[in-house]
């Protein structure tokens, strides 16, 4: 899947991964490839990759076990076809 992290200053991330979960409103959820369409706010909390292409990563991810983290006050996310784009703060 191809995922894009964006602030307003910055790309936090822009490459392909396995599995993303969000820290949605109603509660933390996981895409996996071929996901439902979804737009969803997002709440304080970490995004989390999963088996992330090592050429796209940023210094901004760290690691959590398997895991490329990022941590976020907030923000929206918009997937659909295997893309998935997140405007956060």
């Amino acid at each position: 899947m191809k995922i894009q992290i964006l602030t307003p200053e910055e790309v936090i991330f822009d490459g392909e991964v396995t599995s993303i979960t969000v820290p949605g409103s109603k509660g933390e959820f996981q895409m996996l490839e071929n996901h439902a369409a979804i737009v969803s706010t997002l709440e304080k909390g970490k995004i989390k990759l999963e088996s992330v292409s090592s050429s796209s990563v940023s210094a901004k991810l760290t690691d959590e076990g398997k895991y490329k983290v990022h941590s976020i006050k907030g923000g929206i996310l918009e997937f659909s076809n295997n893309k998935g784009i997140i405007l956060c703060e």
